[in-house]
């Protein structure tokens, strides 16, 4: 494996570097008048800062040099490392690579880690390859982690590949990859299956990170979550929840998705009196519209200083807590010898990032990218939808007898089962008044037939929704009550390759089309940002009362793998027990 030092190591560049830095040769950029925000002393300093190359060369008195190719005066900007986001899935903002590195580097983000789980679900290791090449040749530094959970929980639902430990050992093998992507089949990990231990242990021979997913994991299943290898979580759940895992080992990424989970990280840190070395922050997921409009870390950043955390704090976290996890030497400090990512804000209060640097050179300017972006390359992934138009009748619960019994998923998110009476009529159960229907259709050909559940707490409906973004398996889910618009909504997908629809009452239908595995879409990342709002709006409109919006909590009602049960394509599961309900009829009468 090429070491990531590799093109900073080169002799002649430093030996050029090492002659600006003493005066004997001019800089190729000169950034001055500017401060320099130190994460290793804590400082907001006044300096100057030479570039050679890909290179910081030096970091010396403001004014005492003026020798450069170019000279850029900051007026008292400050200068930080590029923000580095530690765990993301580029397919949650459903633009390819190319699109989402337009967005996200002039917002001052230079590296971020990719798990492109979603990919490897629908396509298997052909679209991990594909991912690869698509992360290549960008102004963002993409680093791949090889996803670990295809499907994230064997035996409870069905995706369109299988990756056992032969898998991972092929995909860590590659250069690009940094390690085994979250491990999400908590339940695997600790009763110790051998396709879990196997994909770990993969990892940990290796060498490389093994990133986790530990939801819910407390007392002694957390103590042999980490026993087992993994090395991080994103899944936290309060104060109390990011104490244990601090103390647990766990490197923490802080999600920009989950805000109230990260003034919970705050009020922990203010507990301790410092913020730990092993705090980092990630995105994870960002839809189109809120990445567009809001940028993916900085809202972050700036929810964890206005929470009252200190700025070059919080920017420790997003820079060289980030490059040490990862073991990135060249990355997250504004020092000599190391990589010149750079971010340039006018402010440590408002962080309007004026400038960016990526390898020295500067990538965008004032919110805008300044450097061309390569074609997305060929073979994506695509015409993954293996299902034949579906009919009215598989939206409906057969049953005997005027009465019958139900398995419900009681409420939306934190979810628990439960039972619930209703009636039959004409052969066919009717929903409760305050219930609908989730129907999962196998769509890589394992089978024509959904796995049904009956949903409690999912607000008032007066349409349909369907989406092939669906954690983790990305199967087809369809939701409502009404048969005719669920079919609407699910053939809509079926004949557009993939994405999300929305179907009100009276037919009429928002449909989003993602033609790369059905989760992304090579158009410009304005125009799905533009596309997706129209799509949650209207799927707003006929679903009021929820939580959260539709959209979020549709695309997460089938994770599998967390606590609780969920629909899947075979039916109601459980990631923690392994429970399985194939019908959701308990009894007719």
């Amino acid at each position: 494996m090429t070491h990531p030092d590799a093109e900073l190591d080169d002799p002649a560049l430093r030996d050029r570097a090492v002659r600006a830095a003493r005066g004997d040769a001019e800089f190729d950029v000169l950034l001055c008048g500017g401060q320099v925000a130190d994460m290793v002393t804590g400082e907001l300093r006044v300096a100057d800062l030479g570039l050679v190359g890909p290179m910081i060369a030096s970091v010396h008195p403001r004014g005492s040099r003026s020798d450069a190719a170019r000279i850029i005066e900051l007026d008292g900007a400050v200068v930080a490392p590029g923000l580095i986001d530690t765990h993301l899935h580029i397919e949650s903002s459903m633009i390819t690579p190319r699109g989402y590195a337009e967005v996200v580097v002039p917002q001052g983000t230079t590296t971020i880690c990719w798990d492109p789980h979603e990919v490897g679900n629908v396509g298997g290791l052909d679209a991990v390859r594909w991912a690869v090449a698509a992360s290549r040749g960008l102004p963002l530094r993409i680093l791949v982690e090889a996803p670990s959970c295809v499907p994230s929980a064997p035996g409870l639902e069905r995706a369109g590949a299988v990756f056992d430990a032969a898998a991972m050992t092929e995909m860590l093998s590659w250069p690009e990859v940094i390690g085994v992507a979250e491990v999400m089949d908590m339940r695997g990990v600790i009763e110790r299956s051998a396709h879990m231990s196997g994909i770990v242990q993969a990892g940990l021979d290796s060498g490389k990170i093994v990133f986790g997913h530990a939801r819910g994991l407390e007392g002694a299943n957390l103590q042999a979550f980490a026993a087992a290898g993994i090395a991080s979580d994103h899944e936290l759940t309060g104060h109390a929840d990011v104490l244990a895992k601090l103390r647990a080992g766990f490197t923490l990424e802080i999600r920009a998705s989950h805000e109230a989970m990260a003034l919970e990280a705050v009020a922990a840190f203010a507990e301790l009196g410092r913020v730990p070395q092993t705090v980092t922050l990630c995105t994870d997921d960002i839809f189109p519209d809120d990445l567009v409009a809001r940028g993916g870390l900085l809202p972050l950043v700036k929810l964890l200083v206005g929470a009252g955390m200190n700025p070059i704090d919080v920017l420790r976290c997003g820079t060289l807590n980030a490059a040490m996890w990862l073991g990135r030497r060249d990355l997250g400090l504004v020092a000599p010898g190391r990589r010149a990512d750079l971010v340039v804000f006018g402010d440590l209060a408002d962080f309007d990032v004026r400038r960016v640097f990526t390898s020295g050179v500067e990538s965008a300017v004032d919110g805008r990218l300044t450097v061309p972006l390569r074609l997305d390359p060929p073979g994506a992934p695509v015409s993954t939808m293996n299902l034949a138009p579906v009919g009215t009748e598989a939206f409906r619960i057969a049953a005997s007898g005027d009465r019958a019994t139900l398995h419900t998923v009681h409420t939306p998110r934190f979810t628990r089962w439960a039972t619930r009476e209703t009636e039959v009529r004409d052969g066919i159960v009717l929903l409760p008044e305050d219930c609908i229907l989730m129907a999962v259709f196998n769509r890589y050909g394992a089978s024509d037939r959904p796995g049904l559940g009956v949903l409690e707490g999912w607000g008032a409906w007066t349409g349909a929704f369907a989406t092939t973004t669906l954690h983790d398996s990305h199967n087809l889910a369809v939701f409502g009550r009404d048969p005719v618009l669920m079919a609407q909504a699910a053939n809509a997908l079926i004949a557009s390759g993939g994405g999300m629809a929305a179907v009100d009452a009276d037919g009429a239908a928002e449909v989003l089309e993602m033609e790369v595995c059905g989760v992304l879409s090579e158009a410009p990342p304005h125009v799905i940002a533009e596309r997706f709002a129209r799509l949650r709006a209207a799927s707003d409109a006929i679903a009021t009362g929820l939580p959260i919006p539709l959209v979020k909590l549709a695309i997460g009602a089938s994770l599998a793998c967390n606590p609780g049960p969920h629909v899947t394509d075979l039916g109601i599961t459980d990631g923690m027990t392994g429970r399985i309900e194939t019908s959701p009829l308990v009894t007719s009468h």
